[in-house]
């Protein structure tokens, strides 16, 4: 049986070492991502932890870099109710079209019981459609995420 993946492509007008920038960079995911502030060296091996209010949210290790074209990392949520659940990867592959960068989004490895991929399948195309506002208009889309428990599990 095939696990279940998420797969959300977007077209971001904008530069691939903007959108590269706006990945790796705690000051650009704290923006689009809705509070959440990523912190990594970015080097195969290494972790990276994405916080909120500084409660750790989602941690993991970083799989690939290669830039600007991919980016990848295993996915492992601090909230309580996600600790029965699986490591999963995240893959980011940038691709050059003309003015603008095709964004394809992978998320897989994940749970086959698919409370993963249930939650994910909301939680990605806002993400994502926050983050081509900010490149493109300079403005985070006005939404309401989903709330954060205050409590994690990540150390």
């Amino acid at each position: 049986m095939n696990k279940p993946e998420f797969v959300y492509t977007t077209y971001i007008e904008t530069s691939v070492e903007k959108l590269w920038q706006a990945l790796t960079d705690g000051d650009f995911t704290e923006r689009y991502w809705f509070g959440h502030r990523c912190a990594s060296d970015w080097k195969v091996g290494s972790e990276y932890r994405f916080s909120k209010q500084g409660h750790p949210t989602i941690q993991g290790k970083v799989l690939v870099v290669d830039p600007p074209k991919r980016l990848a990392y295993s996915w492992d949520s601090c909230s309580p109710e996600a600790q029965r659940e699986r490591t999963s990867r995240v893959t980011f592959d940038l691709e050059p079209r003309g003015k603008v960068i095709k964004l394809t989004v992978t998320h897989d490895e994940l749970d086959e019981r698919g409370v993963t991929l249930r939650n994910i399948s909301g939680g990605w195309p806002m993400v994502l459609a926050s983050l081509k506002s900010l490149l493109e208009t300079g403005r985070v889309l006005d939404i309401d995420p989903p709330p954060v428990a205050k409590e994690t599990a990540c150390a």
